[in-house]
Formats: C-alpha cells, sequence, structure tokens
C-alpha cells in the first residue's frame, strides 16, 4: 500500500519538507502532484519518479523523468515549479499573513493513491500583528513572541507600492520586531512614488525605536528593488539612524520615478525628495539616456535596457550615485544576473567597488544569482510567473531569469540575510 510522508506536515515557510512515497513496486512510475489555492488561484505542479529497489521515492534526492514540472533532485521542487491555473496570476499568499498556506501533496502509481498535506506559514503562532497609523505613518508592525527587547527592522517594497507584510511577518517569525512601512498605495499616502519625502521613513525609523526599544538599539533597514535604493539612501542620509542595510536587487544610483510615477508627473521626474528638493536622478540631462529599448524591444519586455541607455552618460549620472560609503553599519547586497527589470548584479559591482575605493570599514556581503531575475523572495514560493502586468503602470515586462535560478535565489539570499542579521544584531 502506497504511503506519503511530508515532514515536517506544518512549519515556517521557509522550512525544507521532506517528502517521502513508501510502498511503491520497486521500478515504478510513481507521479507527485501538489496543489495549492492561493487567494482563490489553484497553483499546481507535478513530478514522475522512479521507485526504488525499496520501493521508495525521496523527492529531495532523486531526479524526476522526463514531463515533471521541474528537472533536478530538489526538496521543494513541487513548490517552487507551480503554475497558475489562472493566466496573469501572482499572489503567491493569503490575504491575512496568519493564514496558512495549504498544499494537498498527492501520489499515485498503478492504480493506487494517496493524498497528505503541507502547510506553511508566514507567521509563528505567538507573532503579534499591530496596525500603525499614526504620526502620519502608514503600516504593520509586528512582534516576535517574548518580551524582548528585540533587535529591529523596517521593511519596505518596491515600486508596487503597498506594505510588504509577508516579509515583515517572516522576519517576525526569525526574532526581530519588523515594522512594514507604506509609502505610496496604500490608504492614508499617495497612489504614487513620485515626490516622496525621504523625511517620512526617518519618521518611520524614529518611531520603531520609541516603540520597539530594539536591543542593542539595532535597527536595520529592508528594502527590495526600489525598496533596495531606498534602504542604501536611508542608510547614507540618516547615518545615526540605521544600523544596518538589506538591499534586494537595488540600484547605485538614484532613479527618476519611472513604472511608479504619477502620470501628470511623469516617468522622468523625481522621486525621492529631502529638505522639500528632488535629487537628482539618472534620466537628469542624459544625453543616452532612452526609453526606447524598454518600450518597442522584442517581447516580453526587459525594462533593464533603457537603464543601460542611461549609464552610458557617465557624466549624468555621476551627481546621482547614492553615497553609500556614507552609511553608518554592515550591509548585504543581494542580486541576480539577468535581472529584467534593471542590471542588479551590475549596481551591486558598482557598490561593493565604490566601498572598496572609499575604504569602508564595516561589513560588506553580496550574494549574486547565477541566471537568477529581479524577483528575489524568500525560499520555497512558486517562481515560475517572470512576465507580468506592472501593479501602477500596467506596462508588461519580464524580470528575468528561470524559474530553477530563481528558487536558487530565493533560498541562498534568505539564508544569508538570517545570517548576516545574526552576526550583526547580537
Amino acid at each position: 500500500m502506497l504511503r506519503l510522508n511530508a515532514e515536517p506536515a506544518d512549519a515556517l515557510i521557509d522550512v525544507e519538507r521532506q517528502i517521502t512515497v513508501f510502498g511503491a513496486q520497486p521500478g515504478a512510475q510513481v507521479e507527485i502532484s501538489a496543489t495549492t489555492v492561493r487567494q482563490g488561484v489553484r497553483w499546481a505542479s507535478y513530478a514522475i519518479f522512479e521507485a526504488n529497489d525499496e520501493g521508495e521515492v525521496h523527492v529531495g534526492q532523486q531526479v524526476p523523468l522526463e514531463g515533471s514540472t521541474y528537472e533536478s533532485a530538489d526538496a521543494m521542487g513541487l513548490i517552487w515549479s507551480q503554475v497558475p491555473q489562472v493566466d496573469g496570476a501572482r499572489q503567491l499568499f493569503n490575504l491575512s499573513v496568519f493564514d496558512p498556506i495549504v498544499t494537498n501533496v498527492s501520489v499515485s502509481s498503478l492504480g493506487q493513491g494517496t493524498t497528505t498535506t503541507l502547510t506553511q506559514r508566514l507567521a509563528a503562532p505567538a507573532v503579534k500583528r499591530l496596525d500603525v497609523d499614526e504620526d502620519g505613518l502608514a503600516g504593520t508592525l509586528f512582534l516576535p513572541e517574548g518580551e524582548g527587547p528585540h533587535p529591529a527592522i523596517m521593511v519596505l517594497n518596491g515600486s508596487g507600492g503597498g506594505i510588504n507584510e509577508a516579509r515583515a511577518a517572516l522576519y517576525a517569525s526569525r526574532g526581530y520586531a519588523a515594522l512594514a512601512l507604506g509609502y505610496f498605495k496604500t490608504p492614508g499616502r499617495p497612489d504614487y512614488i513620485s515626490n516622496t519625502h525621504l523625511e517620512y521613513f526617518q519618521q518611520g525609523l524614529q518611531w520603531l525605536r520609541k516603540h520597539v526599544q530594539p536591543r542593542n538599539d539595532f535597527v536595520a533597514v529592508s528594502g527590495q528593488s526600489r525598496g533596495g535604493e531606498l534602504a542604501l539612501l536611508l542608510g547614507a542620509t540618516f547615518t545615526r539612524e540605521v544600523s544596518a542595510v538589506i538591499a534586494y536587487v537595488p540600484s547605485a544610483f538614484v532613479h527618476s520615478a519611472q513604472n511608479a510615477a504619477d502620470p501628470a508627473v511623469g516617468r522622468e521626474g523625481p522621486t525621492w525628495l529631502l529638505d522639500g528638493k528632488p535629487l537628482a536622478h539618472i534620466w537628469e540631462n542624459n544625453r543616452h539616456a532612452s526609453w526606447l529599448p524598454f518600450d518597442e524591444g522584442e517581447a516580453p519586455h526587459r525594462h533593464e535596457l533603457a537603464m543601460l541607455t542611461a549609464l552610458e552618460d557617465k557624466e549624468a549620472i555621476e551627481p546621482a550615485r547614492i553615497r553609500v560609503e556614507n552609511i553608518n553599519g554592515p550591509i548585504i547586497l543581494l542580486s541576480a544576473t539577468d535581472d529584467g527589470s534593471w542590471p542588479s548584479s551590475l549596481y551591486c559591482k558598482m557598490i561593493v567597488e565604490r566601498l572598496e575605493e572609499h575604504g569602508f570599514k564595516h561589513n560588506v556581503e553580496w550574494i549574486d544569482v547565477q541566471d537568477a531575475g529581479h524577483a528575489v523572495l524568500f525560499p520555497y514560493v512558486p517562481t515560475t510567473q517572470i512576465v507580468y502586468s506592472h501593479p501602477v503602470s500596467k506596462k508588461v515586462s519580464t524580470g528575468g531569469g528561470e524559474a530553477t535560478a530563481n528558487a536558487k535565489a530565493d533560498l541562498l539570499s534568505w539564508q544569508g540575510v538570517l545570517r548576516f542579521l545574526e552576526s550583526q544584531s547580537l
């Protein structure tokens, strides 16, 4: 009789599971499928294996046969290779971070079959969630189990806007007080990224310190994409208030508002204001910058190609360079070599070189994942949806990479960030 185990059956989303089949006929083909409903949309994957001489299949150790949704031995391949059954679906989590993500895992072979469940959680049971709607701030605070004090992190989204509760909840589940701060496209804030005041984030850092009183006064800033650019910029600007920077697929420069721009301002208008004045960005007075490679390039369109034209004008982009050497704390950079949104790998190389040139005294780590794309998240989520419509501009483009490399980037980046935080926040 077929038996199917998925261990641990219920754990945080970043915990690898071991899926094992027992009781198959030796040498028989065994098909394992995984189905998850994410915000009402069914996501599915499957893999076909040959049972070993003991009639067993160990998913993490065996290469699937041809026709499976992934190709190499991978304990969590059935999760990251899932594809939505509705075109364009991208929502990976439920509306509440406390709602578990439940995957039905089924096995069939020679007319026999059985099913089990695998539960992933973004928030540990004792994590507390508090809405933040005071002093002009819009966000959500997640607190870990225990009285603390806990080291703290401010979490920033990218050009899609909104509040990144998923990452903040997972940070809290790993012991960090995490404020997911929204700054546009969320209630109480503007609809667009254009003309965002940096002092708003300084206020968020001060609020976090006041209400959490973090251990060793440690407050890191974690951001992705435009949020990665912003995290570096905040560290370089508010040097006394940022203890460490976690920059996912960031930029080495200040960019214009781009795809998240207010149409009345335009995508070449400013993104960030300091003391009421716009910061210089790479599109200003740039002799080579052109949107044509993005707008009129071959589908799937790559935003990165427009950014590369801007980088050709060395003189124009220099005023927009983020002064990362001013950051008063350690930095971890996460990038991808096939980033379709902008050249994050090249940007991180520029950042590292600039820090070396200035004799930067703090720890710098850089994880650069070959063939991965822009959508670096955390492990064990589907990585198959690479072409998408931007949440603000609605322009369709590719984030780059391919599913296997993107899954690797999710895992390596999260492992690296947890090691980084543990070593820096003691």
